[in-house]
């Protein structure tokens, strides 16, 4: 299966993984696709340790890793110090955002943290200067791709990546961002839909893809992103001129996955009508499972929405205390419509074999018609 995707990094399929466990990304990679993992969560520490095991696990196969450097977020521009930025933004975010967080976790009997476990101020990688680090760890292991979102790579990052012979990579959600980022020097896109898991636009696959490929892809290959778990959904990506897909919820149900027993159980239960773009993560709007808490977020108490990073900052401690308290009515997700198909947990090497063999037969019907006219 041939394109200029596959070709690029010399994979057997045009599949490409976005997910944060590395056990995933190494599968994926093994099975002929690219693995990318997501470096946000990761401190440049932690990044070291699992790129060091992908690198030991993926018997020499491309991967990649993602990272976000928002185009636009609090502070940029400013006089952010990457040595106090933690406290520089933290001080930002307005005590009835706190007092909202707190009254919320208090209808849902959610106790505080130990005194001695450390909530850190949850800043993570949501900014140039706080991803910047994690790029440096990636380029000190043989990835093959950086994958950027919520905008533009700096054009730094671009040249550094490609001096180390790493194509980079973006997702967009309009035609505008695509050909922004085709002008910056990225070598591949991702047009993303609106069914799509985590940040995502408001343009739906079957609109956006195409137009994304109309107006570059003569110059670079774009992948499908958005609602792809099956081959006939990948078929029907290539028939509107995608090179490729871009898929990251369906892994989150695999048996290499590490995802919590209970978000598994929530993400195999739920429909695709049961998530809902919200901005109650980060502040900009990311599709995810439907709650008790993203629906507290549109109460009329409610103060709204801080903008990225504030809105991750002011809810980190909250999303800890949910977690290790196993709170189900608001313990989420960021996944996407394709939920609705994720209805066991099935190996990663499984879920690619179906997607080859399903899309096989999706493009032998397609020959099929043709051959009768």
């Amino acid at each position: 299966m041939k394109t200029r995707a596959t070709e690029m990094f010399g994979l057997d399929l045009p599949i490409f993984a976005f997910s944060h466990c590395r056990d995933v990304v190494a599968a994926v990679s093994k099975a002929g696709g690219m693995g990318v993992l997501g470096a946000l969560a990761f401190t440049p520490e932690q990044l070291e340790v699992e790129l060091n095991w992908i690198d030991e696990h993926v018997d020499g196969k491309p991967y990649g890793v993602d990272v976000v450097m928002p185009a636009n977020y609090a502070g940029k521009g400013g006089d952010l110090d990457p040595d106090h930025m933690d406290e520089q933004l933290s001080a930002m975010i307005p005590q009835e955002h706190k007092d909202f967080i707190e009254r919320v976790l208090a209808e849902h009997d959610v106790p505080p943290l130990p005194a001695d476990e450390d909530a850190g101020s949850g800043l993570l990688g949501w900014t140039y200067e706080g991803a910047r680090p994690q790029v440096d760890v990636a380029f000190a292991h043989p990835i093959k791709l950086l994958v950027n979102a919520l905008g533009p790579p700096p054009p730094d990052i671009i040249e550094e990546a490609h001096a180390h012979g790493v194509k980079v990579a973006a997702l967009v959600g309009t035609v505008a961002q695509a050909e922004r980022q085709v002008t910056q020097g990225v070598d591949m896109i991702m047009a993303q839909g609106y069914e799509a898991g985590g940040h995502t636009g408001d343009v739906g696959v079957m609109i956006l893809v195409p137009e994304v490929v109309d107006a570059v892809g003569d110059r670079v290959p774009v992948l499908a992103a958005g609602g792809v778990g099956s081959g006939r959904q990948m078929a029907a990506s290539i028939a509107l001129g995608a090179e490729g897909v871009w898929t990251g919820s369906i892994w989150l149900t695999t048996a290499e996955s590490d995802m919590a027993p209970a978000i598994t159980e929530k993400l195999l239960a739920a429909g695709s009508r049961d998530t809902v773009r919200s901005r109650v993560i980060s502040g900009k709007p990311a599709r995810q499972l439907r709650t008790a808490w993203t629906d507290a977020w549109e109460r009329e108490d409610s103060p709204g929405y801080l903008p990225m990073p504030l809105q991750y900052m002011a809810t980190s401690d909250a999303t800890r205390r949910i977690t290790k308290y196993q709170v189900k009515e608001l313990q989420g997700m960021p996944v996407g419509q394709i939920v609705g198909r994720m209805n066991e947990v099935r190996p990663v090497r499984d879920v690619v074999f179906d997607l080859v063999e399903e899309f096989v037969e999706a493009t032998e019907r397609l020959d099929a018609l043709r051959d009768t006219e």
